[in-house]
């Protein structure tokens, strides 16, 4: 399965947008780097690409239609790096934090767990400090490793290392990413993310784009009326691909005109 260059829509896919376009209420859910931001060695440094802004401020507008972006990082990090109106709904953490307009749902980390994290931070840092440019990342329930500084055999074998470390570990989930590694001590997929915003804004119908090994998870639970898309050529179950974060921009200017257009069947 290929992808359209950045100015064009794979039929199937417009179709499927043309589909979407119509229904009462519509949730479009997004993963953020990789998929409305470039990869940047610095993921503080990610930003959307500047036509995002517009698309998605249009598509909040429209009736009946609701922007979410759901992301493994932190709740903190991704209200920073990703600039919206505080009313947009935010997924930090694979689900772990939810943001629905001003509130917001902290991971409930005891002292106990939070012991074990800080335990298991003490065991992992040598072997990251041993890397130059490996770096680690503080999360509400646990840490990842970065790796996208390092060179490739020198960061499979850090990463073989960190799992190596933590095999006897119990209870403890271990998430590869592109180019990073994440451990916590509470589990929640991207999945559970969609999930809850499907209990909260009930929509008829769901679009959700991600380009990286854990979007998999929100896009394993899209039912029949949804649409899922793939950023990137990485392996994928999405029925549709698109090429970059420019083409998904794209994508979503068709969904906005269509979906605002007298014609839509709304």
């Amino acid at each position: 399965m290929t992808g359209p260059s950045a100015g064009e829509v794979d039929p199937e896919l417009r179709a499927a947008i043309t589909r979407v376009a119509g229904v009462d209420r519509l949730l479009v859910a997004l993963d953020f780097a990789g998929t409305l931001a470039p990869e940047v060695d610095d993921p503080e440094a990610a930003r959307a690409l500047p036509a995002a802004g517009p698309v998605l401020a249009g598509l909040r507008a429209l009736p009946g239609t609701t922007v979410a972006l759901v992301s493994g990082r932190s709740l903190a990090s991704l209200a920073r790096v990703a600039e919206v109106d505080a009313s947009v709904p935010l997924i930090g953490s694979h689900g772990l934090e939810l943001r629905f307009g001003q509130g917001e749902s902290p991971v409930p980390v005891d002292a106990a767990e939070a012991a074990r994290v800080a335990a298991l931070r003490v065991r992992l840092e040598p072997l990251v400090a041993a890397v130059e440019g490996a770096w680690i990342e503080e999360k509400p329930a646990g840490f990842a490793v970065h790796v996208r500084r390092v060179e490739g055999e020198r960061a499979s074998r850090l990463l073989a290392a960190l799992r190596a470390e933590t095999a006897d570990e119990r209870d403890l989930t271990v998430r590869a990413g592109k180019n990073v590694l994440e451990f916590a001590v509470r589990d929640a997929t991207k999945g559970d993310g969609l999930a809850a915003l499907r209990r909260r804004f009930a929509p008829d119908a769901v679009l959700f784009a991600g380009d990286d090994v854990t979007d998999e998870d929100a896009l394993a639970v899209l039912g029949p009326g949804d649409v899922g898309i793939k950023v990137g050529a990485a392996p994928t179950i999405a029925a549709h691909r698109v090429a970059d974060p420019a083409s998904l921009v794209n994508v979503l200017r068709l969904l906005m005109s269509t979906r605002e257009s007298p014609g839509s069947s709304r």
